[in-house]
């Protein structure tokens, strides 16, 4: 069996996207998203466990770079994504948002966010999402935007923005494109808990499994994938979306033209 290596991504882009990309192997180091290289398919990992892998500036940029990465290894033919230390996200991490003096990562992280999404999107390799305790807010957004998702019977999923009279305008994107008017009202409007049994009859996610086989499931569901003859997922994955005539890029701005005027993120309690 070939061990699995630990990349550590460097993207060289443009504002027209990624120009070149390379991975250098070597011992697992502590960055905040993790890109994990076996021989056919990939991990991408969010990696801030202590805050329940919590979305800021410098982890935004990761995963960008870790789904361009992914996109320019032919290699590679399905992703698993998942978070760190049994949770998937958390959604934002107000303490980092709300710090005084605002963190250099601030002024770019409009731009950080959208590019991660338009990574996510762009990513012609089909995605599986291990959906462990909860998907929050943005992290909910990341896991409606894979192509399957496996979740745990006690796990939720929030889309909670509404509660906070804050836009959700990546949750909604994904939602229209993936899902109908009914259920995106279900999840965005209410902005409740919805668990594991409820998720997998609203079809948001693939299957509904015991909590603690949720990682061991959505690996094995990725391998099996990965076994099929190369670059036919990968085909197939872009052919349905040159079919759609999707234009991600004017989805995005809509939903931020009208996500304005919304509460930005609130402070930390402590």
């Amino acid at each position: 069996m070939v061990e699995p290596r630990v990349a550590l991504v460097s993207v060289r882009y443009s504002k027209y996207g990624p120009l070149a990309c390379s991975a250098q192997w070597g011992k697992e180091q502590n960055v905040d998203v993790k890109f994990v290289k076996h021989e056919t398919w990939a991990e991408v990992v969010l990696n801030r466990p202590d805050v329940k892998n919590a979305i800021y500036g410098p982890l935004g940029l990761e995963l960008a770079k870790a789904f361009e990465a992914v996109q320019s290894d032919d290699d590679i033919q399905v992703v698993l994504f998942r978070g760190a230390g049994g949770a998937f996200c958390s959604g934002l991490d107000l303490k980092a948002f709300s710090a005084k003096p605002s963190p250099p990562w601030m002024k770019t992280w409009k731009d950080t966010w959208r590019r991660a999404h338009r990574a996510v999107f762009d990513c012609s390799k089909p995605i599986v999402c291990a959906l462990e305790r909860f998907a929050i807010n943005g992290g909910a957004a990341l896991a409606i935007a894979s192509d399957f998702c496996i979740c745990g019977e006690e796990a939720f999923l929030s889309v909670g923005e509404v509660k906070l009279g804050m836009a959700a305008p990546y949750n909604l994107v994904w939602l229209r494109l993936k899902h109908s008017e009914s259920v995106t009202a279900r999840l965005a409007l209410l902005g409740e808990r919805v668990h594991g049994p409820q998720l997998l009859e609203l079809g948001v996610v693939t299957e509904c499994v015991a909590d603690e086989t949720v990682e061991s499931r959505a690996r094995a569901f990725a391998e099996h994938l990965a076994a099929y003859p190369p670059g036919a997922l990968s085909r197939i994955k872009r052919t349905a979306r040159a079919l759609a005539n999707i234009d991600i890029e004017a989805h995005f701005d809509v939903a931020i033209q009208h996500a304005q005027g919304g509460a930005k993120p609130p402070p930390r309690r402590s």
